[in-house]
C-alpha cells in the first residue's frame, strides 16, 4: 500500500491524560481483557474438544469466541502499553494495520451474529429440517464466506486510507487507529473516504442487524402461533433474548459510531463508546450467551474433571 505521507508515526492519546488515573483503568483493562481470553479460550477449547458439542449451533459459538479473542488483542494490548509508557508512538503501517485488522474481525463478528441467527431460526421453525439445510458443508461454505467478505471489506478502508496524505499534526485522540480518527487528520480531499465509511461500514452493519431482527421475528411469531408448552416457549425465548443482548451490545455502538455525521464533538465520545464493543462486549460473550448453555457448562465441567 504505498501513500505519498509525510507522516511516519502516529501518536495514540489514548483514555486519559489523568497520570493518577492511569494504573487504575490499567488493571481494570487487564483483568477484562484476561477475563475475555480465558473465557472465550475454554469455549473455543472445549467446542473443539467435545464430540457432543459438534453441531452447527456450537461450531458458530467457537467461531464467535475465537473473534472475541482476536478483536480485543487487536487494541487492548496497545492501549495498556501506553499506560506505561510515556511514548505512545505507533507506525504508519502498524496504525493502518491496527485499523484492518479492527474491521476485519468487527464486520466478521456483524456477519457472524445474522448467521448465529438464522441457525437459530431453522432450529426453532424448522426443526425436522435442521440437520439437512444446516450440514457440515453449509455451515463450512458460510463461515468462509463472512471471514472473507469481512477480510475484503477491511482491506477496501485500508487501501484508501494508505492512500491519504497525513502532512500536519499525528497525534489520534483515540486509544487505537480507526478509519474517522485518521480522517481528521488527512490533508486532502476525504469525501471519497467518508461516503465509503458511511455506505460501505453501514450495509455491513445494518444490513445483517435487519436479517437478525428478521430472523426473530418468525420465530417469536412461531413460538406464539405454533407453542403449547409454556417451558418451551420460555426456553427457547431464553435463549433468544441472550443472543439478542449480544447483538445489541455490538450492534448498537457500532451504528451510532459509524453512521452519524463526523464532528468535533463527536469524536470526544467516540472512543467512549468503543470501549462497550472493543472491551465490554467480547468479555461478556461467554457470561451472557454462551456460558449460560447447559451443554457448553457440562462438557466444560467434563472437561475440568479430566484434568483433575
Amino acid at each position: 500500500m504505498l501513500n505519498q505521507t509525510l507522516v511516519t508515526e502516529f501518536l495514540l492519546l489514548g483514555l486519559t491524560d489523568i497520570q493518577e488515573l492511569k494504573p487504575f483503568l490499567f488493571v481494570v483493562l487487564l483483568t477484562i481483557y484476561l477475563a475475555n481470553v480465558a473465557g472465550n479460550g475454554a469455549i473455543l477449547m472445549i467446542v473443539i474438544s467435545d464430540s457432543r458439542l459438534h453441531s452447527p449451533m456450537y461450531f458458530f459459538l467457537g467461531n464467535l469466541a475465537c473473534l472475541d479473542i482476536c478483536y480485543s488483542t487487536v487494541t487492548l494490548p496497545k492501549m495498556l502499553e501506553n499506560f506505561l509508557s510515556t511514548h505512545k508512538a505507533i507506525s504508519f503501517m502498524g496504525c493502518i494495520s491496527q485499523l484492518h485488522f479492527f474491521h476485519f474481525l468487527g464486520s466478521t463478528e456483524a456477519m457472524l451474529l445474522a448467521v448465529m441467527a438464522f441457525d437459530r431460526f431453522v432450529a426453532i421453525c424448522k426443526p425436522l429440517h435442521y440437520t439437512v439445510i444446516m450440514n457440515p458443508q453449509l455451515c463450512t461454505q458460510m463461515a468462509i464466506t463472512i471471514w472473507a467478505i469481512g477480510f475484503f471489506h477491511a482491506l477496501l478502508h485500508s487501501i484508501m486510507t494508505s492512500r491519504l496524505n497525513f502532512c500536519g499534526p499525528n497525534h489520534i485522540h483515540h486509544f487505537f487507529c480507526d478509519i474517522k480518527p485518521l480522517l481528521e487528520l488527512a490533508c486532502g480531499n476525504t469525501e471519497l473516504n467518508q461516503r465509503l465509511l458511511n455506505t460501505v461500514t453501514g450495509t455491513i452493519a445494518t444490513g445483517p442487524f435487519l436479517m437478525t431482527l428478521l430472523s426473530y421475528f418468525y420465530i417469536i411469531t412461531y413460538l406464539f402461533l405454533k407453542t403449547q408448552s409454556c417451558s418451551m416457549l420460555h426456553r427457547a425465548l431464553s435463549t433468544c433474548a441472550s443472543h439478542f443482548m449480544v447483538v445489541v451490545l455490538l450492534y448498537a455502538p457500532v451504528i451510532f459510531t459509524y453512521i452519524h455525521p463526523t464532528s468535533r464533538s463527536s469524536m470526544d465520545m467516540d472512543w467512549l463508546i468503543a470501549i462497550i464493543y472493543t472491551v465490554v462486549t467480547p468479555a461478556l460473550n461467554p457470561l451472557i450467551y454462551t456460558l449460560r448453555n447447559k451443554e457448553v457448562k457440562g462438557a466444560l465441567n467434563r472437561a475440568i474433571r479430566r484434568r483433575f
